[in-house]
């Protein structure tokens, strides 16, 4: 069997460190490093078959830009993510990634995908088709980091002041960040006049009950 060379860009150490022991057990894929950021991949001394590539990077860059750049490295990419963002899980299939995976599977549902987009092979799922067979191509807010956390906890149901309490900001800084979201979802097409509307954006972008 082909040894195959990957990498994983991941910036939380202990999933990390599962993937890591997940294919060190295995004869035929061999783990050139794991870095944080696309940009790290460069100090990886390996010529790379795979990378496989949290969806969501705490850097704030974008699956297509992340995807493009791995292309121009000559590997392929595999989307790894425990995210419920339709938006960004879209933007990958469009981008050229060759499938997605979760990182709820189980050992060898991972292996598989790995060893299969490896290979160049297109890895089918429920996530995947429905990211590809999508005609609903929405608008980017751009929210920041921040913003998304902001939106997810206020379009919940929570108020300002606690939204202020689990955050660590005052009341007013979370109603400024409230208005600087309704006004990129209004620049984006895409309006959110109320809280209703807040929410819908919310669940349209993946930004409620996401936790990786």
């Amino acid at each position: 069997m082909a040894t195959r060379t990957i990498a994983l860009v991941e910036d939380h150490a202990l999933i990390a460190i599962g993937f890591r022991d997940l294919i060190a057990s295995t004869d035929d894929l061999v783990l050139a490093g794991m870095v944080d950021t696309v940009e790290g991949l460069k100090s990886l001394d390996a010529e790379l078959d795979l990378v496989v590539l949290d969806l969501r990077l705490a850097d704030e860059s974008l699956p297509a830009d992340n995807v493009a750049a791995i292309h121009a490295m000559g590997a392929h990419v595999l989307i790894y993510t425990g995210a419920e963002d339709r938006r960004l899980i879209q933007s990958a299939a469009r981008s050229g990634a060759l499938g997605l995976i979760r990182k709820a599977s189980d050992p060898d549902t991972l292996l598989d995908a790995i060893r299969t987009a490896a290979i160049g092979k297109e890895v089918f799922s429920t996530d995947w088709a429905a990211a590809i067979d999508s005609d609903a191509v929405l608008t980017d807010a751009k929210l920041s980091r921040r913003e998304q956390e902001i939106l997810g906890l206020y379009a919940s149901g929570e108020t300002a002041v606690t939204v202020a309490h689990r955050t660590g900001l005052s009341r007013d800084t979370v109603a400024d960040y409230v208005s600087r979201i309704r006004r990129k979802y209004a620049e984006a097409g895409r309006p959110a006049h109320s809280r209703v509307d807040l929410y819908k954006r919310a669940v349209e972008d993946g930004y409620l009950g996401n936790s990786e």
